[in-house]
């Protein structure tokens, strides 16, 4: 359910610092939760940040920064290891890169609270473990910071370091959500040497032929977030890439099962049958004719959101809970990476589903009980085949 505010929102649109073009805000609300796109509504060949923020009623963020000492809340490193059953740590030699848009000042120092937070290992400059480049691989002339896409940026880095804490985590910063410079971006993650690359945003498909062949790095695992509006957005770009993996996403809750943990659909998780690039030979679902989004998922509803350290607002930095799609991509990105094994594009779950939970229950719009946008035994649009169980499937 949404719904836009129009009536008092300055001080929220300054302190969320999202891209809307009017003093307004859009409020989601999920179970009892409220949350707000961190990133506003794009034109033309550029892509939005699939990130959701947890705020209250009028869109005002809450920060757990607010409370004396800070208490994070929302799903800890621990907890989504545990749900997931990732019991590799990764290996120092292995890369996993971040690709988002616009600078984030504070990016190392921000990811270093949040790992020492919860007990993984340093992770900076000085000790070779962080590395932030802008777009054409410089240590340096970073673009500016829009506080939107750096708030995206600090949950991508956590992510990535909940599943696979003894990684290298690499942050590219392309200089506007252009999909050309997006794309430049994503070139450099993969000369870098990354293992797997995340990517949480998207957009229209329309006009981005030109600019797929980045997202085709043999053997690099490239994820891709399926977006946060339902089905009935349809399909977005780069998840209809056939060369990466489409992470859609599920709501995640504790259960009196043997697992320990439950998923559902996440009601806003994108799907869709692409209208613009071919099915990859691994991909055998029954009426999509062309490349069906997602192939695997993870946790992404705000309702059952993840605890990320990183900025409130353009001034100072505080503990946050997010939700989107965006939290599903740098997830399964990290367990490519504490996976570490050879990567052949998106195939490797379609391999491997005994190594995944299968998630059965829940829709994320209306298709007439389709597999396109409800869940199913075995294969379905807004959760793919399912979500990790160990890490064998990547």
């Amino acid at each position: 359910m949404k719904r836009l505010l129009t009536v008092g929102l300055l001080s929220a649109f300054a302190v969320v610092g999202s891209a809307f073009t009017a003093n307004a805000v859009e409020v989601a609300k999920s179970g009892n939760t409220f949350h707000i796109a961190a990133c506003g509504p794009v034109a033309g060949h550029a892509a939005r940040c699939h990130a959701r923020i947890v705020s209250d009623a009028s869109g005002i963020v809450k920060s757990d920064s607010r409370v004396h000492p800070p208490a994070p809340s929302g799903y800890s490193p621990a907890n989504l290891r545990s749900a997931y059953n990732i019991t590799a740590t990764g290996s120092s030699s292995t890369i996993v890169a971040i690709v988002d848009a616009y600078g984030y000042t504070n990016a190392e120092s921000d990811l270093g609270v949040y790992r020492s937070q919860f007990g993984l290992p340093t992770c900076t400059t000085a000790n070779g473990c962080f590395k932030k480049l802008n777009q054409n691989g410089v240590q340096g002339s970073y673009p500016a910071q829009n506080t939107g896409w750096a708030q995206e940026s600090a949950l991508d880095l956590d992510m990535a370091s909940a599943m696979c804490p003894n990684c290298k985590i690499y942050l590219i910063e392309a200089t506007s959500s252009s999909y050309a410079n997006l794309a430049t971006a994503e070139n450099t993650a993969a000369a870098q040497g990354a293992h797997a690359i995340s990517n949480s945003y998207g957009g229209s498909e329309s006009g981005t032929t030109s600019y797929e062949s980045a997202y085709n790095h043999a053997g690099i695992a490239v994820t891709a977030s399926s977006g946060d509006d339902g089905y009935s957005a349809g399909p977005q770009f780069p998840a209809t890439s056939p060369h990466v993996t489409a992470v859609g996403g599920t709501h995640l809750v504790t259960a009196s099962n043997s697992r320990g943990w439950t998923e559902t659909v996440w009601t806003d998780a994108g799907s869709g049958c692409s209208t613009v690039y071919a099915k990859p030979t691994w991909q055998h679902d029954a009426t999509c004719k062309k490349r069906m989004e997602a192939d695997v998922s993870a946790v992404a509803d705000p309702n059952t959101g993840v605890a990320v350290y990183g900025p409130v607002n353009s001034r100072s930095s505080g503990w946050l809970v997010f939700g989107g799609t965006s939290v599903a991509a740098p997830l399964i990105a990290g367990v490519y990476g504490s996976n570490g094994g050879a990567v052949n594009y998106g195939s490797d779950p379609y391999n491997n589903t005994g190594a995944l939970y299968d998630v059965t229950s829940g829709s994320n719009g209306s298709c007439g009980s389709s597999y396109y946008c409800t869940a199913k035994v075995g294969y379905d649009g807004p959760t793919g085949l399912g979500t990790p169980n160990g890490s064998t499937a990547f």
